[in-house]
């Protein structure tokens, strides 16, 4: 299935979320053949590789209403897009350094009238605010992304899970994370049975307040 069947196989969504899942390939298809966000190569494969994958987060936490969460290194709007429309009374602010990739995050916004979505042009360690949760996909290794995030955690949990990262990745997670004693990994096989999920992870670390 490479359509919005993927996702109605694993969520059960409203009608509002079906129809902007729906036109997520559209946009993503004319706006990639102008800025290249998505390898075009598999573009055909954005349900799987891009959204369900952005999802995993969602099988693992329920975002509360007015909740914040930073995207650091969005691309083209992954997991952030994917998971506003999911959880529509979610805070969600997307931050790239790469500003052409933020004109696509916002059009694609703008389309799908998402409100709950901010898009931040900087590198993540010069922004202000803090967060409940820090999520990405994979953008630099675990020790980099815990100092670019430092101090941008809220005091206060809201969520069964602590405030911290969720982070996705793939692959033998075990050095990189040895650092990391209080992790935990959740494999994305037991949520979603497509090849692609075989070795994908999400990492949850939950980080302490430090003004």
């Amino acid at each position: 299935m490479k359509d919005v069947r993927l996702i109605k196989k694993y969520f059960d969504l409203t009608p509002e979320q079906i129809e902007r899942f729906t036109h997520l390939y559209p946009l993503y298809k004319d706006w990639n053949s102008k800025i290249n966000v998505i390898s075009r190569k598999n573009i055909d494969e954005l349900y799987i590789n891009h959204v369900l994958h952005s999802l995993g987060i969602a099988k693992v936490i329920n975002f509360l209403p007015q909740a914040d969460v930073l995207d650091v290194g969005t691309g083209g709007g992954f997991p952030g897009i994917p998971l506003a429309i999911m959880f529509p009374e979610t805070n969600f602010y997307l931050v790239d350094s790469i500003g052409k990739k933020l004109k696509v995050v916002d059009a694609v916004a703008d389309a799908l009238q998402l409100k709950n979505i901010e898009t931040i042009h900087n590198r993540v360690e010069n922004i202000d605010g803090q967060y409940d949760f820090i999520v990405s996909r994979a953008v630099t290794k675990m020790p980099n992304f815990v100092r670019w995030v430092k101090g941008k955690i809220k005091k206060n949990s809201i969520h069964p899970l602590k405030n911290g990262i969720l982070y996705l990745k793939g692959g033998d997670l075990s050095k990189e994370l040895a650092p990391y004693k209080n992790t935990r990994v959740y494999d994305l096989k037991n949520y979603f049975n497509e090849p692609f999920f075989e070795t994908k992870k999400l990492v949850h670390l939950p980080m302490k307040y430090k003004k």
